[in-house]
């Protein structure tokens, strides 16, 4: 008699009512989202090459818009087809997607199917007492098991997984918005000591001149050897800078190399608008849709949503776990009487396991569980307040760099004047060689720092742009 022996269907029915029922329970929190005060405004964000005043944000357009430049447009769409961390972080998607398949299997019933058979011709021994002749045996069966979720201990861990995989897919997307931001910043960088290079290669030669110039006054008796010395000290200081910024300038490309996933080698960078002014007027949109924009934010969001589950698996440790297994199959001693109905066997079995006491180690993974949401809440309000503060940064750096660089063109051209008024103080006897020295180093100095101070405003928008969540779509 199996064990559901004398039961009537009505039972049954009942009895499967209840375990769907029960089914349907989850201990546990529910997620909500922690309330976070998002500020009014932007600071640094009150300028006029700011534009606060509508909800549009330069973090809603597409990279391609926002860097117009053909060459570096070709190296972010490389970097995004090649690069190594891109193509490691979609991998990792894939992995938290068959993950989560592998957990959300334990809600479903298993199933299995599976058959013996023998057959063999003996023939008979004199005085063996063996039978003689033809034999056939076999059987065939099917077997179930199934945990009921009375508790929802597998569907909290499915709702973990599935916050994992999204997690995962937005660390993904933070990657990609990263790499936009590296490539573009590695590309200006380079622009920058190219144009340094111009200048230096600019400066020595108009420095060779003066010393050719001043070697004929020498020999003449017109100056004294000191000049000759100081025009060469300007010389040779302009042609060291040379191999210098042509060293920082390779170790660039092969920076910029690695990260469009590629060998050490060249890149183009040969744009001559590469460090024009960013436009006026950019769009910063509202700080509150910055919780809906920047990656990094709603993957740590996705990891308190895994938190918050976890506590309902721990939770339901502590309740009785049921386990259902059935098994049904046929089988005879002979090929034709295999699946004879006469030869068949039901049955099933059930049961329920109550934990009582386990050394603290329930309330202990409780315990355990709880004090990670602690920390995933902490966790989600640090990069919302880190997302605030790259912006304000990040409009501060804009608004200063455009200032700055302002102020050094201004400062190149006062340089370039007092250098020319010096070489003809000079040439006319009116002052030393010295007055000439001092001058031009100033010059080469404040070409130098203009180009600094344009690469740094070019910065200046690649980590607006950034900072803003734009560059992962």
């Amino acid at each position: 008699m199996t064990p559901f022996a004398g039961m009537t269907k009505q039972h049954l029915a009942i009895i499967f009512g209840l375990v769907i029922l029960l089914s349907g329970c989850k201990v546990g929190p529910n997620y909500v989202r922690p309330q976070v005060t998002a500020p009014s405004a932007y600071r640094g964000g009150d300028n006029s090459a700011i534009s606060s005043s509508t909800p549009d944000s330069l973090g809603d357009q597409d990279w391609a818009k926002v860097f117009q430049e053909p060459e570096l447009q070709e190296l972010i769409w490389t970097a995004l087809q090649n690069n190594y961390d891109v193509r490691i972080a979609a991998k990792r998607v894939l992995e938290q997607e068959a993950q989560l398949r592998i957990t959300r299997s334990q809600q479903f019933p298993s199933v299995s199917i599976g058959g013996t058979g023998i057959g063999a011709d003996l023939p008979g021994t004199l005085g063996s007492g063996l039978p003689t002749g033809a034999t056939t045996a076999g059987s065939f069966n099917l077997s179930a098991g199934w945990n009921p979720d009375f508790w929802g201990l597998y569907r909290r861990q499915t709702e973990a997984a599935r916050a994992q995989l999204l997690a995962q897919t937005w660390a993904q997307r933070a990657v990609r918005m990263t790499l936009v931001e590296q490539v573009a910043s590695a590309y200006f960088q380079l622009r920058a000591l190219d144009t340094q290079l111009e200048i230096a290669k600019e400066t020595l030669k108009t420095r060779h001149e003066s010393v050719e110039l001043t070697k004929t006054l020498e020999s003449g008796g017109s100056v004294p050897l000191s000049d000759l010395r100081q025009a060469e000290e300007l010389e040779y200081t302009a042609s060291a800078q040379i191999p210098q910024i042509e060293q920082q300038i390779q170790q660039q490309e092969n920076a910029l190399r690695l990260l469009l996933g590629q060998d050490p080698g060249p890149v183009a960078h040969n744009d001559a608008n590469a460090l024009n002014p960013p436009p006026q007027d950019l769009p910063v949109g509202l700080p509150s849709r910055l919780l809906e924009r920047r990656p990094d934010i709603l993957q740590a969001e996705q990891q308190l949503v895994a938190a918050n589950a976890q506590i309902g698996v721990a939770r339901a440790q502590f309740f009785p776990q049921l386990s259902i297994s059935a098994s049904a199959g046929v089988g005879g001693d002979s090929l034709s009487s295999i699946f004879d109905p006469e030869g068949k066997l039901i049955y099933g079995i059930g049961s329920l396991a109550q934990p009582i006491f386990e050394g603290g180690r329930l309330r202990g993974q409780l315990q355990f569980s709880e004090r990670q949401k602690e920390e995933m809440i902490l966790n989600y309000q640090k990069t919302i307040s880190t997302a605030f503060r790259d912006v304000s940064n990040a409009l501060i750096a804009v608004n200063k760099q455009r200032a700055a660089r302002e102020q050094e063109e201004k400062l190149v051209i006062a340089a370039r004047d007092a250098a020319q008024l010096a070489r003809t103080r000079y040439q006319g006897g009116a002052t030393s060689y010295l007055e000439v020295l001092t001058t031009d180093t100033n010059l080469f100095a404040a070409q130098l720092n203009m180009v600094n101070t344009q690469e740094g405003e070019a910065l200046s928008l690649v980590q607006l742009y950034s900072a803003l969540g734009g560059g992962w779509q």
